[in-house]
């Protein structure tokens, strides 16, 4: 018998049958001794032999239960593993039985998904599997290599019953022998319970745990290596992770290649959509979105509608767009159309991919502004233009009139005076009209395509990079501002005024600052120095500018901008500066950060998902849009007062987490949150001061989650939270407590805390009790969960739902 393991198989039938036909013949003797001692009689001496009989026959009949239920399914189980690690394609004979039963679909799902990776790996790398494939001896039974120390349980139920010192220790033998009979069955039951527990019943659990850590993560880490008499089972198991792990590796390393050459298209793909700055949009033939770049996040920015997965109509919900995408020629050919979308007029032009299988990419461009100038400026103008020719043909008819009077030599003094009165009032009309046209120009001029919002400070970089590119020649220094212009015009005009005039202009060092004006603001280049002079200002405005188009002058350049230059000293005499007067802004604060690159802008494999107009509960569970989501709340009492004070979720696409499409809001409680919640999340009043109300924040949420399947750990808490409150979240919730509880129903543990550390997830520092922290563990956790739900056979949604309505319990929700 070793130390590692169970008994062998003849040895522990031989102990079970010697410890109970000994515990049958010490209680037939000591119920004869008895009856001679005490000679009983009727129903007493029937109750006596029944009582010295009760712990032989119950020994014998829990050995009986504990071979068919426990042994007998270990030895099959010992004999599987020793298999699968000998040869991984091995057949499956004896599946898990008995108390074992339930490893039966994580055990399952190990052989098949290791299977399915060395079937990849001999598909890459068929020589090289061959040669390294090994086979290695198969292992004894488990009725071989086990031993039971039941000699300890043997041993202890001897010495209570024959132990012929207990009986010199106590003072009545025949007393003392009667009590000792009668509790030597239930204590040797109890012992062997508490050796079973500890050798037995807890390294299965902890098997249990094993096995549902290796089916979600195969490289997850082993933190309770087979203990007790299942010891015997570590090398075996460990050498099946290994292998795995290996194979994994190999299969990796065989699609290296494809990977690297998949890699470069899409880093060159992510490339160019974060630098394109026309917005873009790529849906699959059921109209869901499969990419965007940075530019239409940017252009439908704060839009929830926007996402991967989700579908178009959400976005642009025009029915002039649902007819162009359905009515788009296969060849290519784009087709423009206008669109509404908020307060703004866009301008959608639509390809279809051609070769694709349906799809359709969409470019957008901001269509009000155009339409403003048409139908503003441009009709303005247009009607001046009939009026302008009217009074100056009246004016050409009075004049030539005037001319053949006096040609005629009739001397009419009313028709003279007529005549000039008709030239007076056209010229005076006709000066107004051209005055008029000429402000419609100028206005024209000034809202021109080309005069676009920049920001003084990326204005002040870009200059300085012109003029000097290896040193800083300009220090922004006041307050920067927004303002109107042509930015590559100005950079060449500043540029060829500092060459032009550089004996006036210091070579070393500038500063430049925006001064705000009355609807106009002031570009200042101030330098340490006196003024420029006006004459070499004006010779420098006839100057042209070869770097730009048609080569205009400098002055065409400051006509375009409706300005003039002109330089002025400082009132401290030592400064003096260069001022141009530019349209002004109502646009405040610095322009958003450049978001970085991120890899969930595109995801492909969205259009082999089901169509969604697919019946939701046939979907299957991979195919799931998923939004996963938490609630942090001011305390527990939901129904007594407590509410949300943060919200947070993120999505789960095509069983893939995006990490960066998350939703996370602080939420007004309109209440104060007391100390001992803040003590649990961290939230105190100053933090959600200012922020929006509850109903406002479930009105974006629920924008924001769409058509999608709602997912939350202890749900019945986290709903109970947000519906009711005036917004109808009428979807499917989908559960990770009661999912755990109905897969390991007889393990202990189900909160998030103790599901992290089972299934090898971690919450980054400082996000465990945030609302989308816990959001994104969640997430985290339903994908480790799903390779389990599949080998159960739970693989659409009304499975799942069906599953874990088995599990509820009412208690779920009695925080609230």
């Amino acid at each position: 018998m070793t130390r590692d393991g169970l008994p062998k198989r003849q040895r522990l039938i031989g102990l079970w049958l010697l410890l109970s036909g000994i515990s049958l013949l010490g209680g037939a003797i000591f119920a004869a001794w008895l009856d001679a001692q005490l000679s009983p009689t009727g129903p007493t001496r029937v109750a006596l032999w029944l009582g010295s009989f009760s712990g032989g026959a119950t020994i014998f009949l829990v050995g009986l239960l504990l071979e068919r239920m426990l042994f007998t399914p270990l030895r099959h189980l010992q004999v599987q593993l020793a298999r699968l690690v000998a040869n991984p394609d091995a057949r499956d004979e004896h599946p898990p039985e008995g108390w074992l039963k339930g490893l039966g679909p994580d055990l399952r799902r190990v052989r098949e998904s290791w299977r399915i990776d060395r079937n990849q790996l001999a598909t890459a790398h068929a020589d090289g599997a061959r040669s390294a494939a090994k086979i290695r001896r198969e292992l004894e039974t488990l009725l071989q290599v086990l031993e039971t120390p039941l000699l300890l349980c043997d041993h202890h139920r001897r010495l209570m019953l024959f132990n012929q010192a207990a009986e010199d220790f106590f003072v009545g033998p025949t007393r003392v022998a009667l009590w000792l009979g009668s509790f030597s069955g239930g204590a040797t039951i109890f012992l062997v319970g508490l050796l079973l527990e500890r050798m037995l019943f807890t390294p299965l659990r902890h098997l249990q745990v094993q096995l549902a850590r290796l089916v979600a993560n195969p490289d997850a880490r082993d933190e309770h290596p087979p203990e007790g008499w299942l010891k015997g089972l570590g090398p075996d198991l460990r050498r099946v992770r290994e292998s795995w792990r290996i194979d994994r590796n190999q299969l990796a390393t065989a699609h290296a290649d494809g990977a690297r050459s998949a890699a470069k298209i899409r880093r060159e793909l992510e490339t160019l959509l974060q630098v394109l700055e026309t917005p873009l949009l790529l849906c699959d033939h059921h109209r869901r979105l499969m990419l965007f770049n940075q530019a239409a996040e940017d252009f439908f920015v704060d839009n929830t509608a926007l996402g991967l997965g989700k579908r178009l109509e959400a976005l642009l919900p025009v029915a002039s767009l649902q007819q162009a995408l359905s009515q788009l020629p296969a060849d290519g050919s784009p087709r423009e159309l206008l669109a509404p979308c908020d307060n703004r007029w866009l301008k959608v032009v639509l390809r279809r991919v051609p070769g694709s299988d349906g799809e359709t990419l969409l470019t957008f461009s901001d269509a009000t502004a155009s339409w403003s100038n048409e139908m503003g400026v441009r009709a303005e103008l247009a009607t001046k233009l009939p009026l302008l020719r009217q009074h100056t043909a009246s004016l050409t008819s009075a004049a030539d009139a005037l001319i053949q009077l006096r040609h005629n030599g009739t001397e009419n003094p009313a028709l003279r005076q007529r005549f000039e009165q008709v030239i007076q009032e056209e010229g005076a009309t006709l000066g107004n009209n051209v005055g008029q046209i000429g402000q419609l120009l100028d206005d024209l001029q000034h809202q021109g395509e080309r005069l676009t919002p920049m920001w003084s400070n990326d204005f002040w970089q870009a200059l300085d990079e012109r003029l000097d590119p290896a040193h800083r020649l300009i220090t922004p220094v006041g307050m920067p501002a927004w303002f109107k212009g042509d930015a590559p015009a100005l950079i060449v005009l500043f540029d060829s005024l500092v060459k032009h005039l550089n004996s006036h202009l210091p070579v070393s060092h500038f500063e430049g600052e925006i001064c705000l004006g009355n609807k106009r603001v002031y570009l200042d280049l101030i330098w340490q120095g006196s003024p420029l002079p006006e004459h070499e200002l004006a010779k420098w405005r006839r100057q042209p500018l070869p770097s730009l188009p048609l080569n205009p002058l400098v002055s065409d350049v400051l006509r375009q901008h409706a300005s003039d230059i002109w330089s002025l000293a400082d009132d401290d005499a030592i400064h003096a500066r260069l001022r141009l007067p530019l349209p002004a802004m109502e646009r405040v604060g610095a322009p958003r950060e450049t978001a970085p690159p991120r890899p969930e802008f595109h995801d492909f494999g969205i259009a082999d998902l089901p169509p969604p107009d697919e019946e939701l509960a046939n979907r299957t569970l991979r195919s799931l849009e998923v939004v996963a989501f938490d609630t942090e709340t001011t305390g527990l009492e939901l129904r007594r007062g407590d509410t949300v004070i943060s919200l947070g979720a993120c999505r789960v696409v095509n069983a893939r987490l995006l990490a960066s499409e998350v939703f996370d809001q602080k939420v007004d409680p309109k209440r104060p949150i007391p100390p001992t919640s803040t003590a649990i999340h961290g939230l105190t009043d100053a933090d959600v001061a200012g922020a929006p109300p509850l109903d406002i924040v479930l009105t974006r949420f629920r924008d924001y989650v769409g058509e999608a399947v709602l997912l939350a750990h202890n749900a019945a808490f986290d709903m109970l939270a947000i519906t009711n409150k005036g917004v109808v979240f009428d979807l499917p919730v989908i559960d990770t407590l009661l999912i755990s509880r109905a897969l390991d129903e007889a393990l202990d543990g189900h909160d998030l805390d103790t599901l992290a550390q089972r299934y090898d997830l971690t919450f980054p520092p400082g996000t465990r009790h945030t609302a989308l922290g816990d959001a994104r563990v969640t997430a985290e956790l339903w994908l480790a969960l799903l390779p389990r739900l599949e080998a159960r056979g739970v693989d659409t949604l009304e499975q799942l739902l069906a599953l874990q309505a088995n599990a509820f319990d009412r208690q779920d929700a009695s925080a609230s």
